[in-house]
């Protein structure tokens, strides 16, 4: 029995380092493809596209080693919602690779037009959106709360930053309408980049109901008091 129970909690210390691996890979897709829009690198776009199969390879085996710890184990309580957890951020980081390449294809076509302004704030959005990837993961690892929910509150600064990028494009398309189409990518790329967050959200709200056993999803996020205005 007790032989049993180690190589349980091995096979579910590799589960959470495998899915770590998959989330370092699939922010790293989103760094190199956000740094090609912001260089305008059509070699490191290029590279993203070729690139899908690592992470594919590692869902299908992290959803494996999930469904054979369900099935040989029969877990309980905490270790059950762990392995529920990890099923479901496992589909996230497959999601956020996809993304990855979403923002490759609309970087591409942006590039084959002049650069309609500086790009600054999807630089600053590709960053917000790998640090929530990051804490997310780690907090799974970790099973801290705490940086969950400060996941959490993050994901309202981008869809602040996404609305702006909006909005100061909608503002370059009207003065002149030959902005029309490489505006319309980066604004892709920005709805993107916010739905990377919202899956970086999906981890962190897993990580919470994995630990407390309570579910946060469609509930107003307060920030934590040293975050507020005074």
């Amino acid at each position: 029995m007790e032989r049993l129970v180690r190589h349980f909690q091995e096979e579910l210390e590799t589960l959470k380092q495998r899915l770590l691996a998959m989330g370092g890979l699939a922010e790293e897709r989103v760094r190199v493809a956000v740094e090609g829009v912001a260089e305008r690198e059509a070699g490191a776009l290029q590279a993203v596209l070729t690139s899908d199969e690592p992470v594919n390879d590692l869902h299908i085996e992290v959803d494996d080693r999930c469904f054979k710890l369900l099935a040989l184990h029969q877990p309980m309580a905490a270790d059950l919602r762990t392995i529920v957890a990890a099923v479901k951020i496992n589909t996230d980081l497959e999601r956020v690779g996809d993304l990855a390449v979403n923002v490759a294809e609309a970087g591409k076509r942006y590039l084959q037009h002049p650069p309609v302004k500086r790009l600054i704030d999807i630089p600053r959005m590709g960053s917000i959106a790998q640090i929530m990837l990051r804490d997310a993961l780690d907090a799974f690892v970790r099973r801290d709360v705490a940086l969950a929910e400060a996941v959490l509150v993050r994901d309202d600064d981008l869809d602040s930053l996404k609305t702006q990028i909006f909005r100061e494009l909608l503002t370059f398309m009207l003065q002149d309408p030959g902005t029309i189409e490489p505006a319309l990518d980066l604004i892709l790329i920005s709805r993107h980049l916010e739905r990377i967050g919202d899956h970086a959200t999906n981890i962190a709200e897993d990580v919470i109901f994995m630990v407390s056993a309570k579910d946060v999803r469609h509930q107003p996020v307060e920030a934590p008091p040293h975050n507020r205005a005074t």
